[in-house]
């Protein structure tokens, strides 16, 4: 099957473009393929632990477990815009990687289809 990179580049309050970004994902990873998923500016938050869900709101970390267990889906947020926020690296969630723009370049490079989501 092919390989999926796709890149959120949004905020968390008032998008749906990170709901988006990670049900494609998972639709992806269901029919076979294989996703690498990266998180910058305001999305990195989605990388935070600990979160907690809300009846009416958005809440994805139980999703993302459950794709990470698949081994084909793989979630690295922006290291320096997690900095930025004021969250570290003990703060990320088990199986969300920290690195810098240049590992989403060389997934990019890497797969067979690269979309860039968000931008706001």
């Amino acid at each position: 099957m092919a390989k999926l990179t796709i890149g959120v580049f949004s905020s968390l309050v008032g998008s749906l473009s990170l709901d988006f970004a990670v049900k494609l994902a998972d639709a992806a990873v269901k029919k076979g393929h294989s996703v690498d998923f990266w998180v910058s500016g305001n999305a990195t938050m989605l990388s935070k632990k600990e979160q907690r869900a809300f009846k009416d709101y958005s809440a994805l970390q139980k999703t993302l477990q459950e794709l990470m267990k698949t081994g084909n889906f793989q979630a690295t947020a922006c290291e320096a815009c997690a900095e930025a926020r004021g969250y570290h690296k003990e703060d990320t969630m088990e199986g969300f990687q920290r690195h810098s723009m240049d590992w989403y370049l060389a997934s990019g490079f890497s797969a067979d289809r690269v979309l860039h989501i968000g931008g706001d």
